[in-house]
């Protein structure tokens, strides 16, 4: 599906990416996990090609991902920015459709219009359908957005969903329906890579993970060998326990800070 090759990305004397390498095979659910300014970002503008990698390769579909054009990239992956300041007023529909971009040329056929309804249905904003994109909260246009992105892939074979930081303002209700949308996805063939803040989140639902330390790769692999308590520390400075909950089928991560007194002036 998709392999990283040595990946770095530099800018002026910056290495913000260095010696990065894994691979995504379809049906695998990957989490980038680390600090602010660790990598995370970058990573996946070079596995979109938003960004070219400055040094080693990224390949896709056994193709080096810069020997694509745009448009057939974009008819085999799709991307979900961790940021969309769309201001104009477009509906919700209007943005949706915007992920079928890339499967028509002058106007929409209806199979294009009916994915647009089904994704729109199945991110549960189907009633905001007729709503002006920028009138609806963060948590809303992040659903929206998901809801193009799902739109752009809901036919391609072994299609690549990348989803960078995909639950930024949602409630905790639709964070977690994100989450198991991605894995419903995986069951399907497709690959998801996903940046997540959550640890406990990225432990419930990834197959693999990828832990950034400083644009260098600190640790990859199962989510239980990964996300361990001495690596969290390294990696985030923040001593935490893992426990097993009776009641639960998965540890929980729990940060070990000592709460801060507060005195009143």
């Amino acid at each position: 599906m998709i392999e990283v090759r040595n990946a770095g990305f530099e800018v002026k004397g910056r290495k913000l990416l260095d010696n990065v390498s894994f691979s995504v095979k379809p049906g695998e659910f990957w989490a980038i996990v680390g600090a602010n300014g660790a990598g995370k970002s970058t990573l996946i503008k070079l596995l979109s090609a938003e960004q070219g990698a400055t040094s080693g390769s990224v390949h896709f579909h056994d193709r080096d991902l810069r020997k694509y054009k745009l448009k057939e990239l974009a008819t085999k992956r799709a991307v979900l920015s961790q940021q969309n300041n769309i201001t104009l007023s477009f509906t919700t529909q209007e943005i949706v459709l915007m992920g079928r971009y890339p499967f028509y040329d002058a106007d929409p056929t209806q199979r294009d219009l009916a994915i647009v309804d089904m994704c729109l249905k199945k991110v549960g904003i189907g009633h905001l359908k007729g709503r002006i994109y920028p009138t609806l909260s963060g948590g809303e246009q992040q659903r929206v957005q998901l809801a193009r992105a799902l739109a752009q892939v809901w036919e391609i074979e072994n299609g690549l969903l990348l989803l960078d930081e995909p639950t930024t303002g949602m409630d905790l209700l639709h964070q977690y329906e994100t989450f198991q949308l991605a894995k419903e996805l995986t069951r399907k063939n497709f690959a998801v890579i996903a940046v997540i803040h959550d640890l406990n989140q990225a432990l419930q639902y990834s197959d693999r993970v990828l832990m950034l330390k400083g644009g260098c790769m600190h640790a990859i692999g199962l989510p239980e060998n990964v996300l361990t308590e001495q690596a969290i520390q390294e990696a985030f400075g923040l001593p935490v326990q893992i426990i097993q909950p009776e009641t639960t089928p998965y540890p929980v991560i729990v940060p070990q800070v000592a709460p801060v007194p507060y005195h009143l002036p």
